[in-house]
């Protein structure tokens, strides 16, 4: 959210971006360490699908929640102090969201603890 109000998208293209976003790093930061530890390309994308997608998507649905319906954040700017405060709010609030998804997975042995 932070770039896309920077570069001055409207709500909607900010939050398709922020969410896109989301998932890239996502999975980025999942497919590293596989492909460091010797996965080919496709089967380090398919683990962190099936290990984290939905991880993801959890998180990215309830921080977008958060900043839609947290008064003045979808319209406030960089330099205002709610949009920073709702950015901060929609991380933890995510975190917590997709939490049980992880201890879900660990518990089934999808994904494990490092």
């Amino acid at each position: 959210m932070v770039i896309a109000t920077a570069l001055g998208l409207g709500n909607v293209a900010s939050i398709l971006f922020a969410v896109f976003l989301g998932f890239v790093f996502g999975f980025a930061l999942g497919v590293r360490p596989l492909l460091r530890a010797g996965f080919p390309l496709k089967k380090a994308f398919q683990t962190v699908l099936v290990a984290e997608g939905l991880s993801i998507a959890v998180m990215e649905g309830f921080e977008v929640l958060t900043e839609v319906f947290t008064p003045g954040v979808m319209n406030a700017h960089l330099d205002e102090p709610i949009f920073w405060l709702g950015m901060v709010l929609a991380l933890a609030v995510g975190f917590v969201a997709a939490f049980p998804v992880n201890l879900y997975f660990i518990k089934k042995g999808i994904r494990h603890l490092h």
